[in-house]
């Protein structure tokens, strides 16, 4: 699959000359030319990573930054921008930005940091699940929910990450069973159900929905 970049550029012909170098080496590329656009792309449909001007039209850099880190996106965005003042660096990377360049810069320098953001994320994506508002790190066994960390046993984390990775699907107690709990149980146990109170008493309740007479699906 091609990797989807979104380039936003005050300049149309900047976002031009970016989208056509970056559609050369093998990226799926969208433009905006204004901070609006940019908010209705990145909220309806899903990019790898962002390319982001501070100075635009209708909404700012800065707001579509924040915006985007509001709604707990975890994409790359890196902000480029011809307008740069002391302290922008700073400010947008304290702000969630992942890296900052000015213009005019190097094509190659681009391509090289849109690259390097992209193994990182990889990397990071490994280890992590985010549906939602709950993002779980399989590595450290760490769960967290809107931004705040949820301390999590063994057995409801297990849980936790088996609804995560079949988001949007019912599971059967059996298959919970099963995959959680890894051994035959007495199918009339309701430790499924126990489990799924604690999660619920943890998180909130509407993160995993009953669907009676089926199991159990995990909404976010």
């Amino acid at each position: 699959m091609p990797v989807n970049v979104l380039v936003v550029q005050e300049d149309p012909d900047i976002a031009s000359f970016i989208g056509r170098g970056l559609e050369a080496e093998g990226f799926a590329v969208r433009t905006a030319c204004d901070g609006a656009e940019a908010l209705r792309l990145s909220t309806t449909l899903e990019f790898d990573l962002i390319v982001l001007d501070l100075p635009l039209p209708t909404v700012t850099g800065e707001e579509v930054l924040e915006r985007i880190r509001a709604s707990r996106s975890p994409v790359p965005v890196i902000v480029l921008t011809g307008q740069a003042s002391d302290g922008d660096g700073v400010s947008v990377l304290n702000a969630g930005a992942d890296d900052y360049l000015t213009r005019p810069c190097e094509f190659d320098e681009l391509l090289a940091r849109i690259r390097a953001r992209l193994r990182a994320a990889d990397q990071a994506a490994s280890t992590t699940i985010s549906r939602g508002r709950v993002t779980v790190d399989v590595s450290t066994r760490q769960a967290r929910f809107e931004g705040r960390t949820v301390e999590l046993t063994a057995r409801e984390f297990a849980l936790l990450e088996t609804l995560m990775h079949h988001s949007g699907r019912v599971l059967s107690q059996p298959q919970l069973l099963d995959r959680v709990w890894g051994y035959d149980r007495d199918p009339s146990s309701n430790v499924v159900e126990v489990y799924v109170g604690y999660l619920r008493r943890k998180l909130e309740r509407d993160v995993v929905e009953t669907v009676r007479g089926a199991g159990y699906r995990f909404r976010g």
